[in-house]
């Protein structure tokens, strides 16, 4: 199934397509894929914010882009294979059928489901501020179902019902 089918099929139902994207097989280039191009797009989010600070506060566009860039595309993803490390070792406590695949899988997925919602945060930055009450109730939303997706996740690739 394509990735934006998947994306949308996410929102309704993450751990049926966790569990097909789990049944695959370990595909380690698919799942770093997924976590550059979730980087990738959260960087692309950011610019709006980035050019409302250049405006409006005097900021170097370009200076501060290329520091996004590289903070996107090199420091975040080993960010995530730690973040995807510790959450594999926590469900590992509990469950002995839980793989460090399925883990990174959980977490890059995730990333990568919840980038619509960066998106939109990212523009709502743009537009209205970091501090506009809608832009924050959005953000709230941008992390609440990206910590739903990682739970749905590393519910379903660890084996457990």
């Amino acid at each position: 199934m394509p990735v934006s089918r998947d994306i949308v099929l996410m929102y309704r139902a993450p751990r049926q397509v966790v569990r097909g994207l789990y049944d695959m097989g370990q595909r380690e280039d698919r799942a770093i894929a997924w976590l550059m191009i979730g980087c990738f797009i959260v960087f692309v989010s950011y610019l709006p914010a980035l050019q409302r600070s250049a405006v409006f506060e005097g900021g170097n566009f370009q200076r501060d882009m290329v520091y996004a860039f590289v903070s996107w595309l090199l420091v975040w993803p080993l960010g995530f294979y730690a973040l995807s490390f510790a959450a594999f070792g926590l469900i590992y406590a509990f469950r002995k059928s839980a793989t460090a695949y399925g883990a990174r899988l959980s977490v890059f997925w995730g990333w990568l489901a919840a980038t619509p919602l960066a998106l939109f945060y990212g523009l709502l930055v743009g537009f209205n501020g970091a501090d506009h009450p809608g832009t924050v109730m959005i953000g709230a939303l941008w992390l609440a179902v990206l910590a739903w997706f990682w739970v749905c996740g590393l519910i379903e690739t660890s084996g457990t019902d």
